[in-house]
């Protein structure tokens, strides 16, 4: 079976659509948003980040010609994005993560 044939693959991409789509349904209203909204939000930022990071991980371990491909798309992406060549993505999802904990953080700490 083909990477993306995979039942579990294509339920996680569905879901990553719709994290997608909410998130960015709402990204403008941030500032706005109560303190409580605010966390719901980067709660949601969280949940896609860690679907990506698993399905990236995937990509990585599959030999899938057109999971390569995909992995291969997601390299360019971010060397458009001005990450260098030998980036390690799981070290930048690492990041992200904490980035988010730090947002969760001066959310929870402000009036």
């Amino acid at each position: 079976m083909s990477f993306f044939g995979s039942d579990i693959v294509q339920q996680e991409m569905k879901e990553i659509g719709e994290l997608q789509d909410k998130i960015y349904g709402s990204v403008f209203k941030f500032p706005t948003m109560s303190k409580e909204d605010k966390l719901e939000h980067v709660q949601l930022l969280e949940d896609l980040l860690n679907k990506q990071r698993v399905l990236y991980t995937r990509l990585t371990l599959s030999k899938d010609p057109d999971a390569t491909k995909m992995k291969d798309s997601i390299m360019e992406s971010a060397q458009a994005l001005g990450f260098p060549d030998d980036v390690d993505l799981a070290y930048v999802f690492a990041n992200m993560c904490n980035i988010l904990e730090n947002m969760r953080t001066s959310i929870q700490e402000s009036v």
